[in-house]
């Protein structure tokens, strides 16, 4: 919990400093919390809501501790950025990826405290902001509730364990989809400190890095996490990733051999 404190005290810092620099547009959702996540966020940056971008996830969170959401923002040209944003969470940032050589895409599932806007932002090469999501209705406590694996006591024995495939597609590049043991933990359970993977980044057989992302806490536990980046059949990828504790994870895996699978998701 102490990496999220010290980030949020800085950012609380900096509102003092830029508060009246920038002015965010109107929230169509009305957000009581966008106006200081948009200063955090986007800085002076300009910003617009764009229905370009998609934010698929179910109206109604069946599982709060497990949410679904895709952020698809492959009709906009010139995306370098996308960050995944949840209003009322008290980890409001799920992800921030950045896709170097990957499409504007990522999946995952994450953590909802309660009845909230759940957001994807993009950030073109230009520096400006382009804003998409909605209203999902929770019945909360997913950020405060124990991870599954602290529960039955097994956490540490699959610790890191990382399983992954990938499917090329039409368009040259391939559906990667990873899954992590972590218990991803908030920090907001009695007697359990934060402890959450941080980082990951995915790279080809010459080392280039095709994309990379921050993760925070509000990611749920086990993450799982879809990407689509630049990959033919048989094309090796390597994953690697880091937790706050400094633990390093790597995989290695092959693109499927196969007939390209349609666009899509």
């Amino acid at each position: 919990m102490q990496r999220q404190a010290s980030l949020w005290v800085a950012i609380a810092l900096a509102w003092v400093a830029t508060g009246a620099r920038a002015t965010a547009p109107a929230d169509p959702l009305g957000s009581p919390m966008w106006t200081a996540h948009a200063r955090t966020l986007f800085g002076d940056d300009p910003v617009r809501f764009d229905p370009r971008l998609k934010v698929d996830f179910p109206m109604i969170a069946e599982n709060q501790r497990s949410f679904p959401v895709a952020i698809d923002a492959r009709a906009i040209p010139g995306v370098t950025r996308i960050v995944l944003l949840v209003d009322l969470n008290p980890i409001p940032i799920a992800i921030d990826y950045r896709p170097t050589h990957a499409a504007a895409y990522v999946a995952t599932r994450i953590k909802l405290d309660q009845r909230t806007p759940v957001r994807g932002a993009v950030q073109l090469a230009s520096g400006a902001w382009l804003v998409s999501g909605g209203w999902v209705d929770a019945a909360g406590g997913g950020c405060s509730a124990p991870p599954v694996s602290r529960v039955k006591g097994d956490w540490a024995d699959h610790l890191g364990e990382i399983r992954g495939e990938a499917w090329p597609m039409a368009d040259g590049l391939s559906r990667l989809r990873l899954n992590f043991r972590h218990p991803m933990d908030t920090g907001f359970v009695d007697n359990i400190a934060t402890y959450h993977l941080e980082a990951l980044a995915v790279k080809d057989a010459e080392g280039r890095t095709l994309g990379e992302m921050e993760i925070w806490a509000a990611v749920a536990e086990d993450p799982a996490i879809t990407l689509m980046v630049d990959g033919k059949p048989g094309d090796a990828l390597t994953i690697m990733a880091r937790d706050t504790n400094g633990r390093d994870y790597k995989a290695a895996l092959s693109v499927a051999r196969q007939s390209p699978m349609p666009g899509g998701r």
